[in-house]
């Protein structure tokens, strides 16, 4: 991603089981430059009913990973953040970790719609030119801002969607513990934090296993709304 650029995806499982519902989501993953495996659910579901091992690379370890790298000392960044108070809590992280950011660095993103489009932000982009775009925001969202801010940019930036890693690392979210990623359980600590807001969240993976037994590593068949309702 540094040295080619590109989209860069990192899809959890309950937004991953609306490739078969949403289909300018399932464009976005399926166009991606790059796609990586963060989703632990996924992955064990995958080795329980495939035989088979995934080599798992989570949101948090890739973020922290990319941070890590001197390179991105030396060039422009901006990052897309959910709130206003996210923005604030990332601009302090950044700065304790010694890079040079001003305000300007981070966008926050309006509310979308259906229709995931922000003609600024890509104006924003193509004026700047940072070297890397981090996107911030929920799944099913950043994965389709992201593939927009490629159809629509003048040269070919960096865009890493990772979710919730970088508010796991501000402050902004509850940490994840690090034996907790590795041991693919971050989204139990999480829904045993907060089971009203996650549960909901959670439950619409459970037609992961499904897909994964039905349609194993072929990509699932659109389905309308309509017809999911049913």
């Amino acid at each position: 991603m540094c040295r080619r650029g590109g989209l860069l995806v990192v899809p959890a499982a309950p937004a991953l089981v609306n490739i078969q519902y949403d289909e300018k989501y399932r464009k976005a993953l399926l166009e991606a430059d790059l796609a990586i495996a963060d989703s632990g659910s996924m992955v064990l579901l995958w080795k329980i009913l495939r035989g088979e091992t995934i080599a798992r690379i989570s949101g948090l370890s890739y973020l922290k990973r990319l941070l890590g790298d001197s390179r991105l000392r030396n060039v422009d960044l901006l990052f897309v953040v959910p709130t206003e108070s996210a923005r604030e809590k990332a601009i302090s992280y950044m700065q304790l970790e010694g890079f040079r950011l001003r305000a300007d660095n981070f966008y926050v993103a309006p509310r979308y719609g259906e229709e995931v489009e922000d003609a600024p932000l890509a104006a924003m982009v193509n004026t700047r030119r940072p070297a890397h775009v981090i996107i911030g925001l929920g799944g099913g969202v950043q994965e389709k801002l992201g593939a927009y801010l490629r159809e629509h940019g003048k040269y070919r930036p960096a865009i890493h969607c990772i979710g919730a890693a970088l508010g796991f690392l501000t402050g902004d979210q509850t940490p994840i513990p690090d034996w907790a990623d590795q041991l693919y359980v971050g989204w139990l600590l999480r829904l045993g934090r907060n089971p009203q807001l996650y549960l909901r969240r959670f439950w619409v993976a459970h037609e992961l296993p499904g897909l994964i037994f039905r349609y194993r590593e072929n990509v699932p068949p659109l389905v309308s709304k309509r017809k999911r309702t049913r």
